[in-house]
């Protein structure tokens, strides 16, 4: 057999696949392939080039969709709707005077309220190359960790390492107060995962042409930067910013701890301070005056209550007990939950403190022999009740180790 396209033999090749009126050797079926891949991304990128707006899903349409995932937090979704909406206009406008600049978003709310599954919902939607990142890994450039650049690299695999793509892109930065200042004291050691961090994502946020290293890291110091730049690249951040009530409360001269606390303010303006968060706040907090100058947009997540914590366990998409059936579904197991078994699961994620996130933590814990023993049954029928709840989570050692965190 010789190749219809290089003339090669099946003897001078790794490898030689007939067709039907000839053959051709892995050599030039490889080439053939970067050729394609490389002429279809340029469609896609002309595509880009000519967004249509009246194709691209409109703010109300992006929050129905966030929706359908996401119990509650009305106020996030719709600031985020309404940046991602911005953020195609910004890629479609027209060369002229007016320049729209990027409107970089900061989402604070406490944790297990929903700010990375925000993210990853967001992402299914768009048309966009998307990447979530985490903060808490990033250090000043020579010391231990990843540098600031790393978060590149990310976007750059969501999209192939298109540049072009890329550059149009959108990043989630969570944990972002991971990197907040330790102390506003000076000190003789360096601040490497702090306030070092944050001076390196200015050149980021701001939007600049960044090195950025196409294996991640620095264990390749030989391999040739790619240059990204981020002046098109929406960045939206995300932290839980634990303790940062009681910086809004002593902006607004609301009593949250210590004597006479409880004559002031109530539990639930408590937890109503977040809706009063301001930039102001997140530098008492410990960002740097700068990042938040690049960080215009601030919202808040609300802590989930009782009912958004029931909604959450049935009403979403990808909602715990819908997973559940579908699991046992795959071994021929009708699945099934009481609503005592429900209001018992969500009274002891609210006793624990364990929002959004705990649901998940009990369930696995109460189902854990179910998911053990049933495959390995005959039996085609299991109900989720109260007392076999209130049973496994009392067998179990969940109770000492949530009250231990």
């Amino acid at each position: 057999m010789r190749c219809s396209f290089c003339g090669r033999t099946e003897n001078e090749v790794k490898l030689m696949m007939p067709g039907y009126n000839g053959c051709i050797c892995n050599d030039c079926a490889e080439m053939a392939h970067n050729i394609v891949k490389e002429q279809l991304g340029k469609n896609e990128m002309a595509a880009l080039d000519d967004i249509n707006l009246d194709q691209i899903p409109k703010p109300i349409q992006i929050k129905e969709y966030l929706d359908e995932y996401v119990i509650g937090q009305e106020s996030a979704k719709k600031y985020l709707s309404v940046a991602v909406y911005n953020h195609y206009k910004r890629l479609s406008q027209s060369k002229d005077d007016v320049d729209i600049e990027k409107s970089n978003i900061i989402i604070v709310g406490p944790t297990g309220t929903g700010k990375t599954l925000l993210a990853k919902t967001i992402a299914k939607l768009l048309k966009v190359p998307f990447a979530i990142v985490d903060a808490t890994v990033l250090t000043e450039a020579g010391y231990v960790g990843e540098d600031i650049e790393s978060l590149l690299v990310r976007l750059l695999a969501a999209c192939d390492y298109n540049v072009a793509e890329a550059e149009r892109g959108i990043v989630f930065i969570d944990e972002i107060d991971k990197i907040a200042r330790k102390s506003d004291n000076p000190s003789i050691t360096r601040d490497v995962s702090g306030e070092g961090v944050q001076q390196g994502l200015l050149k980021l946020l701001e939007g600049s042409v960044v090195n950025v290293p196409p294996q991640g890291g620095r264990k390749h110091p030989e391999q040739k930067m790619i240059a990204v730049d981020t002046k098109n690249i929406l960045f939206i951040c995300g932290g839980a910013f634990e303790g940062i009530e009681r910086k809004i409360a002593m902006r607004l001269n609301t009593h949250v701890v210590g004597y006479g606390a409880g004559n002031h303010v109530s539990k639930a303006e408590q937890d109503k301070l977040l809706h009063y968060v301001a930039p102001q706040d997140l530098r008492s907090y410990g960002l740097i005056p700068e990042i938040i100058g690049r960080l215009p947009v601030v919202t808040n997540l609300e802590p989930l209550d009782r009912e958004a914590l029931r909604r959450i366990l049935v009403e979403p998409k990808n909602a715990i007990v819908r997973q559940y059936e579908k699991l046992m579904k795959m071994d021929g197991i009708k699945f099934s939950v009481t609503d005592d078994a429900l209001d018992f699961i969500v009274d002891k994620a609210i006793e624990y403190k364990l929002g959004a996130r705990g649901l998940r933590s009990i369930f696995e814990t109460i189902m854990m022999d179910a998911m053990y023993n049933y495959p390995s049954t005959k039996k085609k029928k299991f109900e989720l009740t109260l007392d076999y709840a209130r049973e496994q989570l009392d067998k179990s050692n969940f109770a000492i180790i949530a009250s231990s965190l």
